[in-house]
């Protein structure tokens, strides 16, 4: 018999229940009863169910619960089993699914752009996925607390199997509290965080086989890069960066002067360059207030009213050195 079938499962409910109820009821039947004879495929299906049994020409109702194991207990096995089942294939799943996030697939080849949540599905799983070294340039102040939160613990993990991380800010990250403070979880694990003064794309690079870095259309999309050239490239240009960087976390007057001093070249050269004060502040990763700041230092310091006429000193103080050399 089939136990699971669904049809003998609707019979006992509508009415082979009534005619065990009935049966019970009058303490057994005649075989010959009308009222088992009446229905015969229930009469039937309940003597394969172990409820009814003839005994002497006469039917008879047994215990429901002596029988149950015969039936439930195979199925229950049946669906642990599928169970055990569907966690294994889920699990299976799970690692092709990292995997093609790891190496999404593209008509691009070597490259593939990603936009959104499926961009920060694949940050995390590429990460996670880490085994030697991840290497991050991080330009401007302008990560969230939120956002930090999630670099910091997916980092810590990181570095915490064994990874080695190197991170590059921009010397206004110096000011950001959130910033300073992932700095100071990472570092007592072992990451490495340096600064620059001048501005630079965000960049990525994993284990130095896939880098992801942004898209000419907006900053919600980035370009994966699995070409082992393309990636040595930008392995080399951080490296180039990272070398010109100073230690994040060392605060002694010296680099604070080097910083103040480098700032302020930016600025200086930013100013002559002609490019708006909003441009200049992103460029140097400040606030426009901050940038605002800098501007009226320099006004000052060239005793300047206007910034026509501070770009307009600076220009000659820079075509005269110029001159000179």
């Amino acid at each position: 018999m089939a136990q699971s079938d669904p049809d003998q499962l609707r019979l006992v409910q509508e009415s082979g229940a009534a005619l065990f109820e009935a049966v019970a009821a009058r303490g057994g039947v005649p075989v010959e009863d009308p009222l088992v004879a009446d229905e015969p495929e229930a009469t039937q299906l309940l003597v394969r169910l172990g409820v009814l049994r003839e005994e002497d020409g006469r039917y008879i109702v047994v215990d429901p619960q002596m029988a149950q194991g015969a039936v439930v207990t195979p199925l229950s096995q049946r669906a642990a089993e599928a169970i055990d089942a569907a966690s294994s294939w889920a699990q299976a799943f799970s690692q092709l699914t990292q995997a093609y996030r790891r190496y999404p697939p593209t008509a691009d080849g070597p490259m593939a752009e990603l936009h959104g949540e499926q961009l920060n599905a694949f940050l995390e799983q590429v990460v996670e996925g880490a085994r030697d070294e991840v290497l991050t340039a991080q330009p401007q102040v302008g990560r969230s607390a939120a956002g930090l939160r999630t670099a910091t613990a997916r980092d810590l993990a990181a570095l915490q199997r064994g990874v080695r991380l190197r991170t590059i800010y921009q010397h206004a990250a110096r000011r950001a509290r959130f910033t300073r403070q992932y700095v100071d979880l990472v570092t007592a694990e072992g990451g490495e965080v340096r600064t620059l003064d001048e501005f630079f794309n965000r960049l990525i690079v994993v284990d130095r086989r896939v880098a992801l870095i942004p898209s000419a259309h907006d900053r919600t999309t980035a370009v994966v890069i699995r070409d082992s050239n393309l990636v040595a490239y930008l392995v080399d240009i951080f490296e180039r960066n990272w070398d010109r960087g100073l230690p994040f976390t060392q605060t002694t007057a010296e680099i604070a002067s080097t910083i103040a001093a480098e700032q302020r070249a930016m600025a200086t050269r930013m100013l002559i360059e002609g490019h708006p004060d909003s441009a200049s502040a992103k460029r140097m990763g400040v606030s426009d207030r901050t940038y605002a700041a800098y501007l009226a230092d320099l006004k000052r310091d060239y005793d300047a009213q206007t910034r026509f006429q501070l770009g307009y000193r600076m220009g000659l103080e820079a075509s005269s050195g110029s001159r000179d050399d």
